[in-house]
């Protein structure tokens, strides 16, 4: 119906209670999704191959690598199968938190090629402030603002993992570069906006079910690096790829 292929990442981390309803609620217009399992010690591969979804492919890291590195991962094996440039790989976290519902919203941009990336924005979602834990939502509006004040674009909602990206523009990143941890999302946002490609940010909801967030203090001043990084990555990009870049929201 979308008229290219929709490829989901699923990067998962001991996820074995998750994992399995993430991949049963994924949407019918995902024709293939990649489970990367980063190195799990619950069963998590094993749960997701037995969900008996053709459609599902698992790739395993032997050693925990990071979220960041799991996307990486995920992206380099949907480039590999090979396909048309306004391909796109979405990326659907296996711990639940992101609406299949909202899936589309995202991957329709990309498809008409309205975007080359797409981000969630949680912060446009009503519900949010009784929903999102408030540690989660000071440091998500923080980093956000640092995050615009590097790239020189707005960004509501830097730290949202829900996003799709076109196959040729994920081309374009040296993905082995990207930072394999949390702040990966900042990272990948510098490099975009270097090589001049769009970025958009479309709405989504958050779902959170009193699950701990990996997020801890020691990450922040990584985080805080890495926008520093993006924006230095800025600076040196050429005058004509910055041209090309912009930012839509609707």
């Amino acid at each position: 119906m979308l008229g290219v292929r929709v490829i989901a990442i699923v990067p998962a981390f001991n996820e074995s209670s998750r994992i399995a309803c993430v991949i049963e609620s994924m949407p019918a217009c995902v024709d293939q999704i990649i489970v990367v399992d980063d190195a799990s010690d619950d069963g998590t591969a094993q749960i997701a191959r037995a969900c008996g979804d053709r459609r599902v492919l698992v790739v395993r890291h032997q050693q925990n690598r990071g979220v960041g590195a799991a996307i990486a991962s995920g992206y380099l094996s949907a480039l590999q199968e090979g396909g048309g440039a306004r391909d796109v790989f979405a990326v659907m976290a296996g711990d639940g938190q992101m609406h299949p519902d909202d899936l589309r919203v995202l991957v329709e941009p990309v498809a008409s090629d309205a975007a080359d990336y797409v981000k969630g924005d949680r912060f446009r979602s009503a519900e949010l402030r009784t929903q999102m834990p408030m540690a989660r939502y000071v440091g998500g509006v923080l980093f956000s603002k640092l995050t615009s004040l590097a790239l020189g674009i707005p960004i509501s909602d830097s730290q949202c993992g829900y996003t799709a990206i076109a196959r040729d523009a994920c081309a374009q990143i040296d993905l082995a570069a990207m930072w394999p941890r949390y702040g990966y999302p900042n990272d990948l946002l510098g490099a975009l906006v270097a090589r001049g490609l769009r970025i958009a940010e479309r709405p989504v909801r958050a779902i959170y079910q009193g699950e701990r967030s990996g997020l801890r203090l020691r990450h922040l001043p990584v985080i805080a690096a890495l926008i520093v990084r993006a924006g230095w990555r800025l600076r040196r990009a050429s005058p004509q790829s910055l041209a090309r870049q912009s930012l839509s929201r609707t």
